[in-house]
């Protein structure tokens, strides 16, 4: 038998029928089921059929020579793909069984090949890391990477991302850049060897997105758990509300702006936005890092916090507290202090509707008279990334923090579901 057959194996009562892979060792067999995974066999005992001899040319696909050409066709917008790590561009080396990251445009194509024919492709590549690495430092290198492909002419930009923060640095970008062309951020829920990865259909909507008329920073992903639409949430009103369902990401406090359509490969906005051309390409990449969120919980050591709020000696501070925006009342003094001492001191809510208002309880009305400042249905994390960009970039970030500056915070709270 050799890589590429069919073959039935069956060990300790178990039978697994599939083509036969390469094995990284002597001492397991790699089949590759119907389903599309792999499985690891131990080969001592194991009782291997050859059903069908080179089902699968496992030799060509691991020895194409060079990277694939991309053709440049005029009449086709150019996309840029900018890649900081993540699963969505993986593919499943043979040899292992393991999934493995691809980053350039090229590889991009290979891991997608439905990407072909709808764009012209730029692909760079600003880092390699797990999401939950991300920084802001990496953010600004993101926000100059996309300035510098918007100016050499793309129409839209991809950046893919690892899925458990997106939603920060798509807020970060929303925060930093003013941009004439769609910035589409995607991510891939499940890799690429499983049956049930969502990696082709959100990389196919988010070329289409970025070649739509929405010029703002948007998250694209599955809007349900089946395969026919993603919606297009602003980067700063989304949330990733799932750990791992396909449809994990939501629009908080309202629907998404938009959606793909991804059979009729049409994409229609539900909700006003920022047109394709209307705003100079603009930057605001600074950011004042020294800025924690703390998030208020019943039975919290309030001297303790007060000893390590001092000791952080913080720029700002977003608190996510309870309800209208509420703490407890020992608490209160703490956050005083910091203000006093010049900290910019947000108040947000805890709740994923509504929003802060302090003036109807006692406890609100003694935080406003501390000088915490309320920062509407802004969600929590996006404050945060807000009140980063606020310190460095506007004269008095605290008023900053109760106005939108990139839809983050809406007018009213209304139901809407």
């Amino acid at each position: 038998m050799n890589p590429g057959d069919r073959v039935r194996v069956e060990r300790a009562g178990v039978t697994n029928e599939g083509v036969l892979m390469p094995s990284s060792t002597s001492e397991h067999l790699v089949v590759k089921l119907a389903g599309g995974y792999n499985v690891g066999i131990t080969r001592e005992d194991a009782d291997v059929d050859v059903l069908e001899s080179d089902v699968y040319d496992v030799e060509s696909a691991q020895t194409e020579s060079g990277p694939s050409e991309i053709d440049f066709d005029d009449d086709l917008p150019t996309i840029s793909l900018i890649s900081t790590g993540g699963t969505i561009a993986s593919t499943v080396d043979y040899r292992t069984g393991a999934v493995t990251a691809q980053f350039d445009a090229e590889d991009v194509l290979r891991a997608v090949p439905d990407l072909a024919g709808r764009a012209n492709y730029r692909g760079r590549v600003v880092t390699n890391i797990l999401s939950e690495n991300m920084t802001p430092g990496v953010w600004q290198e993101l926000a100059e990477a996309v300035v510098e492909e918007i100016r050499a002419g793309a129409d839209g930009v991809v950046v893919m991302h690892g899925t458990d923060t997106m939603q920060f640095s798509a807020s970060a970008l929303s925060y930093m850049l003013d941009t004439p062309v769609p910035i589409v951020f995607t991510g891939s829920q499940r890799s690429a060897d499983r049956p049930s990865s969502d990696n082709v259909m959100n990389a196919v909507s988010a070329v289409e997105a970025a070649k739509a008329d929405a010029a703002e920073v948007l998250v694209c992903m599955h809007a349900s758990t089946s395969d026919d639409v993603c919606a297009l949430h602003r980067g700063t009103r989304v949330r990733k509300n799932h750990t791992s369902r396909r449809d994990a990401f939501e629009t908080v406090g309202a629907e998404p702006l938009g959606e793909v359509d991804y059979d009729a490969e049409e994409v229609t906005f539900r909700r006003e936005y920022a047109e394709r051309g209307e705003t100079d390409l603009e930057t605001h990449l600074d950011l004042e890092e020294n800025v924690d969120l703390l998030k208020f919980t019943p039975g919290m050591d309030v001297d303790r916090y007060a000893e390590m709020l001092r000791d952080a000696d913080l720029d700002g501070l977003v608190v996510e507290g309870t309800g209208l925006g509420h703490v407890h009342t020992d608490l209160i003094p703490v956050l005083e202090s910091l203000v006093d001492d010049g900290v910019v001191v947000a108040m947000t809510s805890q709740c994923l509707e509504g929003r802060v208002c302090d003036r109807v309880y006692d406890t609100g009305r003694d935080l406003l008279d501390a000088g915490v400042v309320e920062a509407g249905d802004t969600l929590p994390g996006t404050a945060k990334v807000k009140l980063m960009w606020a310190l460095a970039n506007v004269d008095d970030p605290a008023a900053a923090m109760q106005r939108p500056v990139a839809g983050e915070l809406q007018e009213r709270s209304v139901p809407w579901t």
